[in-house]
């Protein structure tokens, strides 16, 4: 019977550190913070400030910092996803997550909907902004983004089922720099929408330059 309350109590323990090693949401800041949001069973829902964006002077000569983020900060190299989906509305409607150095410097990536079809986007942003994107063809209900920051650059990937990934972008970000990660969307022609990010998670990964090093010497 002993044996059994040390084997029940020890796999408790195991199952509260498990639980322990995701990212908690509710510890997490919010930079422009929404009027409406929920943190539910690992999940942020949001009503998204209408016109608001992330976008730096290039081609449209306006610059806008102001859609909600809400992010923890990393520093080194790291895997971080997350799965998004969105009663999107509006031309430009977006769900990202995001990569952060300071205003003048971001990665955001994710679903942005675009004359009616949804689309994988991507922008980098480095004094000035660009953007890339990916049209799908189907309205698939969710999409999962992945990112991997490895030494000065960070890999874009998108999924539909959270088991094939698909390279979209490789950006370059400064390393050895600590970053803000996190969940963001805007809607910058329209007047809002509901938007949902699930399971979002941030895993530690070993300094590749330190991982070098180690297996040389």
């Amino acid at each position: 019977m002993k044996k059994r309350i040390v084997v029940f109590l020890f796999t408790g323990f195991l199952l509260s550190r498990q639980k322990g090693q995701a990212q908690t949401l509710e510890k997490m800041q919010w930079f422009n913070e929404p009027e409406k949001w929920e943190i539910k069973n690992n999940t942020l829902t949001m009503s998204v400030t209408p016109q608001s964006d992330y976008w730096r002077i290039s081609h449209y000569g306006f610059t806008v910092d102001d859609a909600p983020y809400l992010y923890t900060t990393y520093g080194g190299e790291f895997e971080a996803k997350v799965k998004l989906s969105g009663a999107y509305k509006a031309r430009f409607d977006q769900t990202c997550l995001m990569i952060r150095t300071d205003h003048e410097n971001y990665i955001k990536t994710g679903v942005e909907f675009v004359d009616g079809k949804l689309n994988v986007s991507s922008v980098v942003t480095h004094h000035t902004s660009d953007w890339s994107v990916i049209t799908l063809d189907k309205l698939p209900p969710f999409i999962w983004i992945k990112v991997v920051r490895r030494l000065d650059a960070v890999e874009i990937f998108y999924s539909l089922d959270d088991k094939t990934y698909i390279l979209s972008r490789n950006s370059f970000l400064q390393d050895n720099r600590p970053v803000t990660v996190g969940l963001m969307a805007a809607s910058p022609d329209g007047q809002g929408f509901e938007a949902k990010f699930e399971n979002f998670n941030v895993k530690h990964l070993p300094d590749q330059r330190r991982l070098n090093w180690l297996k040389n010497n």
